[in-house]
């Protein structure tokens, strides 16, 4: 089982921390609102990252491909959901004032995961690499998989978020606050697009 997952994690090194839209996504939070802001968010987004990979793995998938039309709803679920998320920050007026201007929460991040149809699709590629369901007793090789892929992506989004933080560590005033909104919000669009396009 060892194997399994130090094979796992060199597979998922460039998918996990290469920039996608949850580490885009994060990233922005951190560098909006500073890294222990985002601790709620990242929470959500990986608590349903386990459960969801818990449930493909032990069979979830084949809902998918029996009703391919939910996978094209939750993409553009998932795309709009972002959009919104980039025009709240375009919105909000400062980094640190605007009492409109609040990080994401448990549940932007749970949202963020559950509408993200990309995450199912490596998850059950990752399934289909690392478990072999010709075998008996897999349950255990499942919650080591889903464990893995979860504390390996926490480590991804942990480490894009602190980048985002140390980036606009300088640009915390007043002054600078709505133009860095303006371009980590134009990011999440684009983001948004990205997960629509792809």
């Amino acid at each position: 089982m060892l194997e399994t997952a130090i094979a796992l994690v060199v597979f998922l090194f460039p998918l996990a921390y290469s920039p996608g839209p949850g580490n885009l996504f994060f990233a922005a939070n951190g560098a909006r609102f500073g890294f222990r802001a985002t601790v709620p968010a990242n929470l959500g987004y990986h608590i349903s990252t386990w459960i969801v990979t818990l449930a493909i793995g032990l069979g979830f998938i084949a809902l998918l491909n029996k009703f391919p039309q939910l996978f094209v709803i939750l993409k553009v679920a998932g795309s709009l959901y972002v959009l919104w998320l980039a025009w709240k920050m375009i919105r909000s007026s400062t980094l640190q004032g605007s009492h409109n201007a609040k990080p994401a929460n448990f549940v932007d991040g749970a949202l963020l995961l559950l509408l993200n149809p990309k995450a199912y699709v490596i998850m059950a590629l990752m399934f289909t690499q690392f478990l072999d369901q010709s075998q008996p007793g897999q349950f255990f090789t499942v919650v080591m998989i889903s464990t893995v892929f979860t504390v390996n992506n926490m480590l991804a989004f942990s480490l894009w978020t602190l980048m985002g933080d140390a980036l606009a560590s300088g640009f915390r005033s007043e002054d600078s606050a709505q133009k860095l909104n303006a371009v980590f919000g134009i990011i999440l669009a684009a983001v948004a697009v990205w997960m629509l396009l792809s």
